[in-house]
């Protein structure tokens, strides 16, 4: 399956009878945080909207802190939906889906490019956190990683090189691709979706390693950042996406 229909088809019956635009909402009405860094790509078009955190601001305390929180959500992420907006304002693009944007990035320009990343990456990422995070994946994800880099030790080791590596800002993504892990980083708000990036692929797991995503508690310390981050990674939502870019 490409990603292209991996994308719209991903946990299609959890959205079976949702309505609204922005989509990520159970039947209830209630956010359904599980599934929203998949279906948040389905969204129909322009004007997109700013989801709230699956999480209290201060559940990953004290990995991730309260403020560096709040900013992150409230300013960063927001920032880019609202500027993402403005560019496609009044243009053909703003017909475009989320992931039509995404794939076909270089033939748009460097605001909607780099706006529309931001966008899907913030949501995805949150999606990556869990207040109940950490410890160890099971099942066939866990399976694979040993398989994939000979123990999950040696995995979680090389995922923190490709965040600590990237240069300047960027991001570290664990990737599907021909139905194998991969490992590797991107700069700036590019992801693997993108016909930009170095390496293309599905990602399963996404972390920030912009500064403004750990120098309020971590200051230049970004590798105790990422140490951090494995006691909140959301197993669970990752695994859950590793099934759906298998199929």
């Amino acid at each position: 399956m490409n990603r292209k229909n991996f994308l719209k088809s991903t946990f299609a019956s959890a959205f079976a009878l949702v309505g609204l635009k922005s989509l990520g909402f159970a039947n209830n009405g209630k956010p359904n945080f599980a599934n929203v860094t998949l279906a948040e790509t389905m969204q129909d078009s322009a004007p997109f909207t700013l989801g709230a955190l699956p999480y209290a601001v201060d559940a990953l305390e004290p990995h991730i802190d309260k403020l560096t929180m709040e900013i992150h959500h409230d300013r960063h992420h927001k920032a880019y939906v609202d500027n993402l907006n403005k560019a496609l304002a009044g243009t053909p693009m703003e017909k475009l889906s989320l992931f039509e944007l995404l794939k076909d990035a270089g033939k748009y320009p460097a605001a909607v490019r780099n706006n529309a990343g931001g966008h899907w990456n913030h949501t995805f990422f949150w999606n990556c956190m869990s207040p109940k995070g950490g410890g160890n994946p099971t099942g066939k994800l866990n399976d694979d990683l040993i398989k994939t880099f000979g123990s999950l030790d040696k995995f979680k080791d090389e995922f923190s090189k490709a965040g600590v590596g990237r240069f300047g800002s960027g991001w570290a993504w664990l990737i599907v691709e021909d139905k194998k892990l991969v490992i590797t980083s991107s700069a700036n708000q590019v992801n693997p979706l993108m016909d930009v990036a170095e390496k293309k692929g599905t990602p399963i797991l996404g972390l920030d390693v912009w500064e403004h995503a750990y120098y309020l508690k971590y200051q230049n310390k970004r590798a105790d950042y990422i140490k951090a981050f494995w006691n909140v990674i959301n197993w669970e939502a990752v695994s859950k996406n590793y099934e759906a870019a298998l199929k």
